[in-house]
């Protein structure tokens, strides 16, 4: 409707030029948004104000020019009115508010998508936590909102690839072979002291045993170097293997498994790096080289090689940003811990040397997460030995439950997960109180079926039924649903989603608590029928946008 309201505004001021009402010709940049206050009609727009001093005249003249040229409204507007300096106000026919609930049907699950980011590529990389241990409560939560966003793009039109870093090269790596191995050792009946920073969880025993059952003989065989190197690659792959199986129980799927190692076994550390020499990007002092980070914006150069040649964790990551560009990647988004902020700067410094606008990519700050039960902190898991695992509290509330939890509030800010409020059954757990709207309107469904009341199809709705001011309130909250999720999609937000659906809940259930769906009149019943499904239909492509599922029956 929004579009439709700009193309009537656009016309009227082509034709204020036209006529002489208006003169300067220019055709600036406007707003057209919900006023806060109902009484300011369904939109409003600033456009006589923009054009007061190109005109030279005052606002509320040129509001009065635009409203003579808008003139008819093909059945979209009931009023046009000028408020304050000149706003222009519309108020919107409930014809037109009710022609939205066919929208919504003849979209289906399409309704809320767009092409709005048709021929862009773009990469979402997240989660990617070292396969030294479990994934903790943190990584589902960058897990939720890595999956979530890579959903938005998509829905907004975006070729959309999900990738996953493995960190499978350097000491932490190295350090879980020393972790095994030693388990090995004990397992097999020896006493050694075990690594002051070693991984101390269950989890490290269990590779222990599981290495010990499928390649003891070839383990017998290496001196302590290569036995640890076997260690570590086998702990690698298990774990790998496990991060996987949890994340598949969430509900995420990765495009691309990428290898860390990789970038070494091809080279690419040193091929990239040379790029960056190639611009005069770098520089060597003490031995050591840098890169020119303080160029464009960062508070100091950084380090790329030690001065004994050794790569710096940054090297990988710069030649690994560098690779994702060649492969073809408009812009890429990374799902970043909040202590790893430090690198924002520098990653983005280093990409503007090569030539990138600061855009092209974008790091989202996953903040931690309070794990609380009735309100009081949990203890640490029994499996990891530092923290709670995530499968640990999927297998408690389930799926569903813990990924909207985590997509209630912006990613960046901390967040307060409740596991005995997330098993509620009632309007205090959100996201109960969403998915029973979606099962009870098909409980209404069912009702209808048995009462020989169908579904009116499109065309056959007779909206006039529909004369409530919640009704009208429904199908304007339906309306808004695609420019929630473009603007979810444009600033990387979620959580718009997530506020949506409880709104919309709340004025589901609330409507339905006062008034009867089915009724003995029978037109009556299958617009609101029609009304209810729609809903339905909002409810189900917004919580898939989430990775959460809509139920039938609760």
């Amino acid at each position: 409707m929004k579009e439709r309201l700009k193309l009537h505004i656009h016309r009227a001021l082509e034709i204020c030029y036209r006529e002489g009402s208006l003169d300067s010709g220019t055709f600036p940049e406007f707003t057209l948004e919900v006023p806060a206050h109902p009484e300011h009609g369904d939109f409003a727009t600033n456009l006589a104000m923009v054009l007061a001093r190109a005109e030279k005249k005052a606002p509320r003249k040129i509001a009065e020019a635009l409203i003579a040229a808008l003139g008819e409204s093909d059945g979209l507007w009931r009023e046009v009115s000028i408020a304050g300096p000149g706003f222009i106000n519309f108020f919107l026919t409930n014809r037109c508010w009710y022609g939205v609930l066919d929208e919504v049907v003849r979209s289906g699950e399409s309704y809320g998508r767009s092409k709005n980011g048709a021929g862009v590529k773009v990469q979402v990389e997240f989660v990617s936590a070292n396969p030294t241990g479990p994934l903790h409560i943190g990584h589902g939560r960058g897990a939720a909102t890595g999956d979530a966003v890579a959903a938005l793009l998509e829905a907004a039109g975006y070729e959309v690839q999900r990738e996953y870093y493995v960190n499978d090269a350097g000491n932490q790596v190295a350090m879980l072979g020393r972790s095994i191995w030693v388990r090995c050792r004990e397992l097999q009946g020896e006493t050694l002291p075990f690594p002051e920073d070693g991984y101390k969880g269950d989890y490290v025993r269990d590779i222990a045993r599981s290495l010990l059952a499928e390649g003891q003989a070839e383990l017998a065989g290496l001196d302590e170097a290569q036995a640890i190197a076997l260690c570590s690659d086998y702990g690698v792959r298990k774990m790998t293997e496990w991060i996987d199986g949890d994340l598949r129980e969430f509900g995420v799927h990765f495009d691309n498994w990428y290898s860390e190692r990789t970038l070494y076994q091809r080279d690419l550390v040193t091929k990239e790096l040379g790029k960056l020499r190639e611009r005069d990007l770098t520089f060597e002092q003490d031995g050591a080289l840098w890169l020119r980070t303080t160029d464009f914006g960062d508070d100091k150069d950084r380090v790329l090689l030690r001065s004994g040649g050794e790569p710096t964790y940054f090297a990988s990551d710069v030649a690994y940003h560098i690779e994702k560009f060649e492969r073809g990647f408009d812009k890429v988004i990374d799902v970043w811990g909040a202590d790893h902020h430090g690198y924002v700067p520098r990653m983005k410094a280093m990409l503007a040397g090569l030539g990138h606008q600061p855009d092209d990519l974008e790091v989202l700050m996953i903040q931690m997460v309070n794990l609380l039960r009735d309100g009081q902190p949990v203890t640490m898991g029994k499996r990891s030995g530092e923290f709670v695992t995530l499968r640990e509290v999927i297998d408690e509330v389930g799926r569903d439950a813990c990924r909207f939890f985590f997509l209630t509030r912006r990613s960046d800010s901390q967040l307060d997960f409740d596991l005995a409020l997330a098993k509620k059954q009632s309007n205090e757990n959100p996201v109960f109180y969403v998915q029973y709207a979606h099962a009870r309107v098909c409980s209404i469904n069912r009702n209808a079926a048995d009462q020989g009341v169908q579904a009116p199809a499109m065309g056959e709705v007779d909206f006039d039924r529909l004369v409530l001011e919640e009704e009208l309130a429904l199908a304007k909250l339906l309306a808004r649903y695609p420019e929630v999720v473009e603007g979810a999609a444009r600033v990387l937000e979620p959580h718009r989603i997530t506020f949506y659906l409880q709104e919309l809940a709340a004025q589901f259930h609330s409507y339905y608590n006062r008034q009867r769906v089915l009724s003995d009149d029978l037109e009556t019943s299958r617009a609101r029928l029609y009304l209810v499904n729609s809903i339905r239909i909002v409810l189900k492509n917004a919580l898939l946008l989430l990775g959460v599922s809509a139920p039938e029956q609760m």
